[in-house]
């Protein structure tokens, strides 16, 4: 059964009358009949009563007639979610992310102009550390993600990377600190004695090897009070006093009571975040998400340039 046997079907049901159905339907009265007729026989059964005079619908007819419909308004809209899809408008787009990310400015504007411009995608975001966003994105259950480190980590083939934001590294520490009152970035060589409260290794794409590279430049192995999964629990555990933690200089947007920031002055001090994709595989939602993200990291490079 074709979808236009069905749509002569109706045309003739709501005419009663096979010449003015062929005219809507812009074909002449002799193969609409014929179509009808092929319809009728692979159902099995009349679907109209025809004689000279008059064109009238069955029982069968009837009771087929909203179901026509019915097939022909879901095919529609069918068609419909497949122009949407390959338009960006609907579908889904799962985004990765670091804790630090949502703090980056190419990232939110893009998110907002993305809910904006596409209320009808969802967005699905997951914190993850960079090391499971590479998985991931390999494995094909994340489409974008955003990944932080010194250096961008090997990536499999297939994925590409933009940088979109350099960060600067800052020191972390409680209010009443004596270091908390110092005017100048921090040397890292004052740190040596310091309790660190510290993500646990492999969090990070390097981070946790980075800050230890920084350590050892400055002459000192750090010592750990507190290893810790979450950025909330890592400040929670600074205000309390147990130690001091280096963080991205974005995260100073986390005004957390007792906590401060200060900045570090160290060959190496900083920290980038990459957008990561795989070219061959994104839809239209998630091409049109990509582009937001580079465009307002275009934007921002731009006044960055013109402020200097």
């Amino acid at each position: 059964m074709e979808l236009r046997h069905l749509r002569y079907f109706v045309h003739v049901a709501e005419e009663l009358h096979f010449g003015r159905a062929a005219k809507r339907l812009g074909v002449s009265q002799p193969p609409l009949s014929q179509q009808i007729q092929i319809l009728e026989e692979e159902i099995g059964t009349r679907l109209f009563e025809r004689t000279n005079r008059r064109v009238e619908l069955t029982e069968v007819g009837k009771l087929f007639l909203p179901e026509a419909r019915a097939a022909l308004e879901q095919a529609a809209h069918a068609v419909e979610v497949a122009r949407r899809a390959h338009r960006g408008e609907i579908g889904e787009v799962t985004i990765g992310m670091t804790a630090s990310a949502p703090f980056t400015g190419a990232v939110t504007k893009a998110i907002l102009a993305f809910r904006q411009n596409s209320p009808d995608v969802r967005l699905t975001m997951s914190e993850m550390p960079s090391s499971f966003q590479i998985e991931a994105l390999n494995a094909g259950s994340l489409q974008v993600g955003f990944l932080r480190g010194a250096q961008l980590p090997d990536l499999p083939i297939g994925l590409t990377a933009t940088e979109i934001y350099e960060d600067r590294l800052v020191l972390a520490l409680r209010e009443d600190h004596p270091l908390a009152s110092s005017g100048e970035a921090l040397a890292m060589d004052v740190l040596a004695n310091e309790p660190f409260v510290f993500y646990v290794r492999g969090l990070g794409a390097g981070f946790h090897e980075q800050w230890l590279a920084l350590c050892h430049g400055a002459g000192f192995e750090p010592r750990i009070a507190q290893e810790v999964h979450e950025l909330s629990t890592l400040l929670g555990l600074i205000a309390a006093g147990l130690g001091v933690s280096v963080l991205s200089a974005s995260l100073q947007a986390l005004q957390v009571e007792h906590v401060v920031y200060r900045p570090l002055k160290a060959v190496g001090a900083t920290t980038k975040m990459w957008v990561t994709y795989n070219r061959k595989k994104m839809s239209p939602a998630c091409e049109d998400f990509i582009n937001l993200v580079l465009k307002h990291h275009a934007c921002a490079a731009a006044a960055h340039t013109n402020a200097h």
